[in-house]
């Protein structure tokens, strides 16, 4: 065995075996995957082995289109057999809520290229003629879909590698990992110690165990699944001889199952409601190609849905019963990309669609490996949009919830209760009992908007304006005519200190750094000068500055600032996490509100829009910014925990007459859409360049170097290829949620980041990008929202205060 390696990859299933592939593909052949047993055993060999498109997310959709099209590629280079089957997909809605899903589903994949379509139950009987056609309304086609053969994929992968200079090395079980204190690592094995620069966890079942080698918790689960293979069905060889092609696959929302031909019978897998943990604490080393014992009691009550939706099957023999374990990340999608705290140790794991995906995970590592950049927006995927809060035992509450909701929709305004409360502020209690309807955010329980006394505080979920529409609208009424409150806990706070501090932030922020007491708006870039972070800095004093950011991005931006940070020590960043809270509080009288609160001179001549204070309010020490996120005149008050109710309780009293009222997170989402504000993670994402976001003023070019600054200038040069629009949309009952399609005459050219209702503007407003050469002032816009084109114009102003008075008044 070798005993050096530039890259060694622990686990060959099917996605350390594309990892491998795509390393080599990559130019690195210097690369070893080191597999305790022998390649497929875990969750591999097992799988039910069909792939498909169509995901959530669609930049994770975009890595399955990747996957689905390199298995022929695989083919030629390896000379192995996939055992590929292409055939037509079709998803069955049984109700108009999941008919509503489909057509939402069609048009978000519209601007990806997917040539999905809507079609007629009867028209699905041309792909799966089993359909029992009184219980669905209508049916989404894919017709890049299939099944593969999950051993022989995985060895076409690792054959395709080894010709690229891979070297593969099973029976060779990793006992522990090492990193020296030039950062590179001993991989001590049972036949040796490699030495190498990166490790990569694609341990599959093993992750948690690889990733308790450097001191880490993977929020990662395995699943018992099972799917059941059919003896022959006379009627599946009548078809294939009738009709010249296979049965497509399905999906059947309400049978919770999905199903395709297996020879001449079908198989047929569900995702069930009494879903089963499996090795929940730590998995077995001595696991391997083995089955666990089915339990047909527990799918049961789908089985019998699917015999009702599909009469044939109710008859057919059952051949054998597979029960085996796959991993899952409490959200259903892999964790891949470096693990901040750990110098070049890599995630690739928790890939439970592995045929889907396993492609996509290892085109993104190796463009990062070798590149420094995955090469696409694979946030959905990024091991770090996880915090330290998703424990052992919040993962296994989270992927039960999340493995039962397989084949359920997640509708816009629905909050899922499992494994919450999780953190909560000290005044979670208190909003609860005004009425508080509460979110997830990032683990933190966030107000998203407050019941009036005597209705039900608890979402009526829809794809349509639903019962938070009043309520929303008036607390964005409060904010604009008097004084909201809302609390801002959920932001990254960090603090940095030190000799080297401002020099550091110059090298990282595209705009000039802020003078002493005052604050500025910055971007970061990433190498590529594409949009990686948005934040407010502000300089407290010489050596000292204040930023916050996006908390869904701590860990992003953690792992960031731990790369670039000086090798000397001069510069120490320290994120708050929950240790700053706060209260914003905005609207014309919110300076009234702080007077009363403070014997400091808050006038506008004291305190101007965009200065930061450390002083009392209420009696309590506190940091203040001026300014907010509605757009209009306000304060971010920061807090110790300890203080916040303390702070809350006086600013209620404070504004009791000047009638304040508490607003939620959906009110400042809708308060922010009104003047056009970005926000992470749609509006400003790493596939953005700081141009084409509209971001022009605070990207200082003639300032000294920052990273990313050269790829600016070109963009800058050669122009923008995207540009951001802000639209009014003649919408019915129905706002845009996010990825529909902007269609110009008659064809789809971009899509839309985010949108909703502007309250105070009564208007439907939405963001999106459409390429450059495309807009034009006057241009005739549509939007597909749940199947229907509905026109939007371009607005170049924000409706609320284009001339920004209020924020500055």
């Amino acid at each position: 065995m070798k005993t050096t390696a530039r890259v060694v990859i622990i686990g060959g299933g099917v996605v350390g075996c594309s990892v491998l592939y795509h390393l080599t593909k990559k130019g690195w052949s210097d690369v070893m995957l080191l597999e305790r047993d022998q390649l497929t055993s875990g969750s591999t060999w097992h799988a039910a082995g069909g792939f498909h498109t169509l995901n959530g997310d669609p930049n994770v959709a975009m890595l399955q289109s990747y996957t689905v099209s390199l298995y022929e590629e695989l083919e030629r280079i390896s000379g192995q057999s996939c055992g590929l089957h292409k055939s037509p997909g079709i998803m069955l809605a049984d109700t108009p809520e999941r008919m509503e899903f489909l057509k939402m589903t069609v048009a978000r994949g519209r601007y990806l290229g997917m040539e999905t379509e809507i079609i007629s139950i009867k028209e699905a009987l041309n792909y799966f003629p089993f359909i029992e056609e009184k219980y669905f309304l209508g049916a989404l086609l894919d017709p890049n879909e299939g099944h593969l053969d999950p051993s022989g994929t995985t060895y076409a992968y690792a054959k395709a590698a080894r010709l690229g200079g891979a070297t593969i090395e099973v029976q060779t079980k990793v006992e522990s990992l090492e990193q020296k204190p030039d950062g590179t690592w001993r991989v001590i094995t049972n036949k040796g110690v490699v030495e190498c620069e990166h490790v990569v966890n694609a341990g599959g079942l093993w992750a948690r165990e690889v990733g308790r080698m450097v001191g880490i918790e993977l929020p990662v689960l395995a699943m018992e699944h099972m799917y059941l293979v059919t003896d022959d069905i006379p009627e599946v060889e009548a078809f294939n001889k009738s009709a010249g092609k296979e049965i497509g696959h399905v999906i059947d929302f309400g049978a919770e199952s999905y199903l395709r031909q297996e020879g001449k019978g079908m198989v047929l897998g569900v995702y069930e409601q009494a879903g089963k943990p499996w090795s929940t604490k730590t998995t077995p080393w001595s696991f391997g190609q083995e089955l666990l014992q089915p339990d047909l009691d527990r799918i049961a009550p789908s089985l019998e849905i699917a015999f009702k939706h599909f009469p044939t099957l109710e008859h057919a023999g059952i051949k054998r019963v597979i029960n085996g374990p796959f991993t899952f990340a409490p959200d259903g999608n892999p964790l891949v990309g470096p693990v901040q705290g750990r110098t070049n140790f890599w995630s690739a794991c928790g890939v439970m669609a592995g045929f889907s995906q396993g492609g996509g995970v290892g085109l993104a590592l190796s463009n990062w490996m070798v590149d420094g950049d995955p090469g696409f927006d694979i946030w959905g995927m990024d091991v770090a949009r996880y915090g330290d809060w998703a424990t052992r035992t919040y993962t296994n509450a989270k992927v039960r919830e999340n493995y039962s909701r397989r084949f359920r929709i997640r509708f816009p305004n629905e909050e899922l209760p499992a494994g919450r409360p999780l953190q909560t502020t000290p005044l979670y209690d208190k909003f609860i009992e005004q009425g508080a309807v509460m979110g997830d955010s990032w683990g933190m329980e966030t107000p998203l908007w407050f019941a009036p006394k005597g209705t039900e505080a608890k979402d009526i979920v829809s794809f349509h304006r639903s019962n938070d529409f009043e309520p929303i609208k008036a607390e964005c009424k409060a904010v604009r005519e008097a004084v909201g409150v809302t609390e801002v806990a959920n932001f990254a706070k960090y603090e940095i200190t030190g000799p080297g501090a401002e020099a550091w932030l110059q090298g990282l922020m595209t705009n000039t750094l802020p003078k002493t007491g005052r604050l500025q708006l910055c971007p970061m870039l990433n190498h590529q000068g594409k949009i990686i972070g948005d934040f407010t800095i502000a300089k407290a004093e010489e050596g000292r500055f204040m930023m916050w950011g996006s908390s869904q991005a701590q860990v992003y931006h953690m792992r960031w600032f731990e790369q670039t940070l000086p090798k000397d020590g001069s510069v120490h960043i320290t994120p708050y996490g929950m240790k700053l809270i706060g209260l914003s509080i905005a609207g014309p009288k919110s300076r009234e509100v702080l007077q009363r609160l403070t014997d400091e001179d808050v006038s506008n001549e004291a305190f101007k829009f965009m200065d930061y204070r450390e002083m009392e309010i209420a009696t309590v020490q506190a940091k203040i910014n001026r300014v907010t996120y509605t757009g209009d005149l306000g304060y971010e008050i920061w807090v110790a925990p300890e203080y916040q109710r303390r702070l809350y309780e006086s600013i209620m009293a404070a504004g009791a007459d000047l009638g304040i009222k508490n607003f939620g997170m959906r009110a400042l989402l809708c308060l922010r859409l009104e003047k056009n504000f970005g926000t992470w993670y749609r509006e400003f994402r790493p596939i953005y360049g700081p141009f084409e976001a509209g971001l022009d003023r605070f990207v200082k070019l003639e300032k000294h170097e920052y990273i990313g600054k050269a790829a600016a200038i070109k963009e800058k040069q050669d122009g923008p290829k995207k540009t951001r629009i802000f639209m009014v949309v003649d919408a019915l009952d129905c706002d845009v949620m996010g990825d529909e399609p902007i269609w110009i005459d008659g064809k789809v050219v971009g899509w839309v980041t985010s949108g909703g209702f502007g309250h105070y503007v009564n208007q439907s407003l939405a963001q999106g990008y459409i390429p450059t050469e495309c807009f034009k002032p006057d241009m005739a816009l549509e939007i597909e929202i749940l199947g229907e084109r509905r026109p939007a114009r371009l607005q170049m102003d924000p409706p609320f205060d284009p001339e920004a008075k209020r924020m500055r008044m």
